[in-house]
């Protein structure tokens, strides 16, 4: 089976990249005051964007039983994948540290 490349990873892609980035060199150093003008309203625009698009892929992953939710993944309650991530956690810090004080 065929996959297709995404559209940002081929030369049309990388030319529009160019392009915006281009754009957005000259929108600044051109109109640098009238941006920082707008700069915390733009900072508050991005809160709400940035929540409605990044919580979209994951809204309804888990499925309610009672008051704690199941994981779809591994079949685990929030409690218990919270106890897995944090063992996982300190098991990785003691490799990383450890392997640190060998060099």
């Amino acid at each position: 089976m065929i996959k297709k490349r995404s559209f940002w990873s081929s030369s049309q892609g990388y030319a529009a990249m160019v392009l915006i980035g281009a754009v957005t060199y000259f929108l600044l150093m051109e109109h640098r005051a009238h941006v920082f003008q707008f700069l915390p309203f733009l900072i508050l625009l991005i809160c709400p964007l940035m929540h409605v698009f990044m919580h979209g892929k994951h809204a309804h992953a888990g499925q309610i039983h009672g008051k704690e939710t199941i994981h779809e993944d591994s079949r685990l309650t929030d409690n218990e994948a919270y106890r897995k991530g944090l063992e996982d956690g300190q098991k990785q810090s003691h490799k990383d540290s450890s392997a640190k004080r060998r060099r």
